[in-house]
């Protein structure tokens, strides 16, 4: 099945991950205006975006381009919801990635969550419920994600789900700039 086909609804007994929807806008708000959750958030290759989104306006702009995206067959962004309060914690992005790297028809996984967020639980338990479907759902053969070494919390979520640290620089493919910091399962 294609996520972008039709993107699932992923559920755990805390958290819930779905298409991102307008009606998102203002707990996406508070997770892309947040300061302290600003450095865990991947921005390698993205054309100098940073991810911090600090009025409704600039938050609806993203979150139209992420649509956009979806449509074109770019990337997915899902929203991640904590079950219990109904509560938007962040966003998770799937995409493949064609390039001539490492990591070439692999999965890149983007997870953003609010700096409250930002801990080994949280982030063990939604990255456990998102990858034994990127393969299917994306065509891939494992997945990339970033965790640099300051990220302590996210390192050992990844661990928790079997990453190990890659020692293959992402290329980027606009300019050729090489990311660091990078971990993956199921690949190189």
């Amino acid at each position: 099945m294609s996520i972008y086909k039709k993107c699932p609804e992923l559920r755990s007994d805390r958290y819930l991950l779905r298409l991102t929807r307008t009606e998102d806008l203002e707990g996406l708000l508070s997770v892309y205006s947040d300061r302290n959750a600003l450095p865990f958030f991947n921005s390698d290759n993205c054309n100098g975006d940073n991810f911090y989104y600090a009025t409704r306006e600039r938050m609806k702009e993203a979150m139209d381009f992420w649509e956009y995206s979806y449509k074109n067959g770019w990337f997915a962004r899902m929203t991640i919801i904590e079950a219990d309060s109904n509560r938007v914690i962040g966003t998770v992005e799937l995409c493949y990635r064609a390039s001539e790297d490492a990591f070439n028809g692999m999965c890149i996984l983007r997870v953003d969550v609010g700096s409250e967020y930002e801990t080994e639980a949280v982030l063990t338990e939604v990255f456990g419920l998102i990858i034994p479907y990127t393969d299917e759902l994306l065509g891939t053969h494992g997945i990339v994600t970033k965790g640099p070494i300051y990220a302590v919390e996210r390192i050992k979520a990844l661990k928790n789900n079997g990453f190990t640290q890659s020692g293959h620089y992402l290329v980027g493919g606009h300019d050729g700039y090489l990311y660091n910091g990078y971990w993956t399962v199921g690949g190189c």
